[in-house]
């Protein structure tokens, strides 16, 4: 058995870049629960031609014929309860739904689902109440008008998709970035080169995919549930409160710059409060006060949202939906600067730094210290969250699919 675990652990964190955290957990232990223990040394590693078999070029299906015009295939990796870039693929389908269009979903590689109708059910219970059927495989790949990749794995699959129709890529950040200048690296940055039609989240990617890859693209832009994300009455006015958004298996995130962020806040000013939520950090030591609230329900948050004065949210690669969530319930939002943020936030709503402990210190200081300030951000964030739309962006990309199918 030691020798079984220590083999799978191996395979671990390959699985994980291609299923996700909960994914590959429960695919891990479904193997080593009905496979027959086999001995293996402890320098073991997984066959690396077998599992990256997918980047083969091995064109499968049949070619659709006279198809409905509105039958979309999206294909996914497989996902778990909380993940935010499912959310926004699924977002998207249930307003296409809304729309006309007919919308089939497939879970490309490894599950831990045991089958299509149970993805589904998931969906419909923890993201949104969607229409679409779900299969696992490439064996459950339909003929369809249109076929978007929503990751760098899957594009691997649309691109020899016989049946796919009109190619598109559902790009929500630079994955390339995700990994060490690699194998990995250079299989996510091909895939950019294969000719689909780039749907992206926001400008900053959508220029960036053009110019150094040569892609047609198409942003959207962010907004907010406006059934979830509001303001909610202030507890203990008299208390300032920092959140922070923690992440530390997201390198992305910044997880060790935020903490050096905070820890110089609390020297300065011990009696500043400090939230810290999207992960158990119960692991590391935290040298100042502070409340870990882990993972929590989406409706929990806008309560939590609503009792801090700034949420410090950081992201290297592409922002993310936090910024405007937060807004949306009242807080202001300080965050690292650059183009990869700028192209969601402006100067005028929110507060940017550069990317160094003392200065985003500085900037969430300055504004604990001037409360006029502080307040009129708020109020600006609020006000320009909500003059966004998730229904004005899925019509853009409504339009470009109807366009390109006519």
């Amino acid at each position: 058995m030691i020798h079984k675990i220590s083999t799978y652990s191996i395979y671990f964190s390959d699985l994980r870049k291609k299923i996700g955290l909960w994914g590959a957990i429960k695919y891990c232990t479904k193997k080593l629960a009905t496979r027959k223990l086999e001995s293996s040394p402890l320098s073991a590693k997984p066959d690396p031609v077998d599992f990256y078999s997918f980047i083969y070029s091995i064109p499968f299906g049949n070619a659709p014929h006279s198809m409905n015009k509105k039958t979309i295939n999206w294909v996914i990796p497989d996902f778990g309860i909380g993940s935010g870039g499912h959310l926004n693929i699924f977002r998207v389908i249930k307003n296409l739904e809304e729309l006309g269009f007919e919308c089939r979903i497939n879970i490309d590689g490894p599950s831990h689902f045991a089958k299509g109708e149970e993805a589904r059910a998931c969906i419909r219970e923890h993201f949104f109440p969607i229409e679409a059927t779900v299969s696992i495989g490439r064996d459950g790949l339909l003929p369809a008008a249109a076929t978007f990749a929503t990751s760098w794995t899957t594009a691997y699959t649309v691109r020899d998709y016989l049946g796919a129709g009109k190619r598109y890529y559902f790009v929500q950040d630079f994955e390339p970035f995700f990994y060490a200048q690699g194998s990995d690296y250079s299989f996510a940055e091909e895939t950019y080169n294969f000719g689909f039609k780039g749907i992206t989240a926001g400008g900053w990617l959508a220029k960036k995919l053009s110019n150094e890859y040569q892609m047609e693209t198409v942003p959207f832009n962010f907004s907010f549930d406006r059934h979830l994300y509001k303001p909610y009455p202030r507890r203990e006015t008299e208390v300032q409160r920092v959140f922070y958004y923690a992440r530390p298996v997201t390198p992305r995130r910044a997880f060790e710059l935020g903490l050096l962020t905070l820890a110089k806040i609390h020297e300065n000013n011990p009696k500043v409060e400090f939230i810290l939520a999207g992960w158990d950090t119960s692991a590391y030591h935290i040298p100042f006060p502070h409340l870990n609230a882990g993972v929590l329900p989406l409706n929990e948050l806008p309560d939590l949202y609503s009792q801090c004065d700034i949420a410090l949210v950081l992201s290297l690669t592409n922002a993310s939906l936090l910024p405007l969530e937060v807004m949306a319930c009242g807080c202001a939002v300080v965050s690292n600067m650059g183009e990869n943020i700028e192209w969601l936030l402006n100067k005028d709503i929110a507060r940017f730094s550069k990317s160094t402990p003392d200065a985003l210190g500085d900037s969430i200081l300055s504004l604990l210290n001037n409360p006029d300030e502080l307040d009129e951000l708020k109020t600006k964030g609020l006000e320009y969250a909500r003059l966004t739309s998730w229904d004005t962006e899925v019509q853009k990309i409504a339009k470009t699919i109807t366009n390109d199918l006519i």
